[in-house]
């Protein structure tokens, strides 16, 4: 479990020399996000003696599937107290109204196989309600962009799914990504945690890890208190998030994402989780080797565990054969929230925009570049 717990021992021995070098790559970055009306990068870079932060580093942000760590890490956490047997079929676990529909293939349901373990690698088959195919009429980002007042509950998007898409694949026959299956996995959070996702997400993630100004959207408050607001992502001033050409940061429509991506938080808060979460404060060593079994493709250079990505450069390039492999989780907006324990770097970037994702892992990469030299020197 060295690749995800060993205290690190290197540390940057000219962190004022790599600090302007960071600044000169993003000045760069930020000023071809202007161009695009585009605000600037949120950024924080942090190691052994070095710390380095750019764009507005307090204010919270949409985290998006970044959040799906804190969803999985909860799951293991109920495992490790047993109140959740991620081995049982989820038919057991959550009310008929859930599953219902959607594991439905060649006229048969086939939900009774369906595992914790399945949602949480994404193997299950469930279809995606945010990205995948409908069988007709408007896709859900079609949705997003004509209802953007529309607020979304957990019951809403496993209809989506249920009424519009079918499911891409046999019960654990292979990985396909999906937010269905997370919607689904933080409902079996509720039902064996007891509590809310929000409630349980304040409890045993946020406290822990020190995370004060994070919350769920639409359902907590940072602190822990429940949300009333009609409109709550107005209230929290929440840093700009475009779907396409769309701002969304204030709109209701982002109550689409819960279980799968729900969480607002600030770079300083995501930094604190993976630092709660290398250190073994939010789950036992058992738990995160599990979540860092990254035996999937994602993407080219992208593994995928259960709730955690693992980063291979060489995948990207073969020039980045030898960079550190970095575990953590991506957003669709361009934010990123990875740490490499061994030597304790942790990198949290959000660039705010479902187009940015090229670009974000160009200044990601460069980062991380930069700092294992300077470590390894």
């Amino acid at each position: 479990m060295s690749d995800v717990s060993t205290d690190p021992v290197m540390r940057v021995t000219e962190p004022a020399r790599l600090a302007t070098k960071m600044v000169r790559v993003l000045a760069r970055v930020d000023r071809a996000r202007a161009r695009r009306g585009l605000p600037a990068a949120q950024v924080l870079v942090q190691a052994p003696g070095f710390e380095f932060a750019s764009g507005e580093r307090s204010r919270r942000f949409h985290a998006a599937s970044v959040s799906k760590s804190m969803t999985a890490t909860l799951a293991f956490g109920l495992a490790e107290r047993g109140d959740l047997d991620l081995d049982a079929p989820i038919t057991r676990l959550l009310p008929e109204a859930d599953w219902r529909g959607l594991f439905v293939r060649d006229g048969h349901d086939h939900a009774a196989q369906v595992t914790t373990r399945h949602l949480l690698t994404h193997t299950s088959g469930a279809a995606d309600y945010f990205g995948g195919r409908v069988t007709g009429g408007p896709s859900f980002s079609r949705l997003l962009e004509t209802e953007p007042d529309r607020l979304w509950t957990p019951a809403d998007l496993l209809a989506f799914s249920r009424d519009r898409q079918r499911p891409v694949a046999r019960v654990g026959a292979r990985f396909s990504y999906s937010d269905t299956g997370y919607v689904l996995l933080a409902r079996v959070v509720e039902e064996t945690g007891g509590h809310p996702l929000g409630v349980q997400l304040h409890e045993r993630i946020f406290r822990p890890a020190g995370m004060a100004d994070s919350c769920l959207l639409f359902h907590t408050l940072p602190g822990g208190a429940a949300s009333t607001a009609p409109n709550p992502a107005a209230d929290l001033d929440i840093a700009p998030v475009f779907l396409a050409r769309n701002e969304l940061s204030r709109s209701r429509s982002l109550s689409c994402d819960w279980g799968g991506g729900g969480v607002v938080t600030t770079v300083d808060d995501l930094a604190r989780f993976w630092s709660a979460w290398s250190a073994g404060r939010l789950g036992g060593e058992a738990s995160r080797a599990a979540m860092a079994q990254t035996t999937h493709r994602f993407r080219p250079g992208i593994r995928y565990g259960a709730g955690l990505m693992r980063l291979h450069y060489d995948g990207f390039s073969p020039f980045l054969r030898g960079l550190p492999r970095a575990v953590g989780h991506l957003g669709v907006t361009g934010a990123h929230a990875f740490t490499v324990p061994e030597l304790g770097i942790r990198l949290v970037l959000n660039f705010h925009a479902t187009s940015e994702m090229v670009r974000s892992f160009r200044a990601h990469i460069e980062l991380v570049r930069m700092l294992a030299t300077e470590l390894r020197a």
